[in-house]
């Protein structure tokens, strides 16, 4: 069984999630509202890529780096442990993987994409930031729809 949301709900579920509050405090938002700051848009953005992700059903994937780069051993470990859903052996992994080679995106994302699973979000928008700021230009990185919900676009 597959459960709908709407994106109005969901914004009502996670601010009632976030903030403590019941959707007797969430107005629906209307067409001529210019009232929403910019933090509110980016906000807005960055549920919009989180539903995105969450409604189409795939779960991200952790990427393997070149065999002939720094770390790429214990990356693509931790990518086999990531697709079991061993998150803390994953981890483990990655961080090795950044400590052997500091300039390895796939590394950074794959590091990121765990400390997602295992609710630290603040340092898993850290790591989502260096990856896109290593590789702008790897697909895998900067389309990345829990990416562009961690750090907004």
């Amino acid at each position: 069984m597959r459960l709908q949301v709407s994106p109005f709900m969901a914004m009502v579920l996670m601010g009632a999630l976030i903030g403590g509050c019941d959707s007797s405090q969430v107005s629906e938002p209307t067409a001529t509202d210019e009232t929403a700051t910019s933090e509110e848009s980016m906000a807005e953005s960055s549920m919009d890529a989180a539903m995105e992700t969450a409604s189409s059903g795939t779960e991200p994937e952790a990427l393997l780096a070149a065999e002939d780069a720094g770390g790429a051993g214990d990356n693509n470990e931790g990518v086999d442990h990531y697709q079991q859903g061993h998150w803390d052996v994953a981890q483990e992994h990655f961080q090795k993987s950044v400590a052997a080679n500091a300039n390895l995106a796939e590394a950074h994302y794959n590091m990121a994409l765990t400390l997602d699973k295992l609710g630290n979000h603040g340092e898993a928008t850290n790591h989502f930031k260096m990856a896109l700021d290593l590789a702008p230009d790897n697909p895998g990185i900067a389309d990345s729809g829990i990416l562009k919900a961690h750090v907004g676009g």
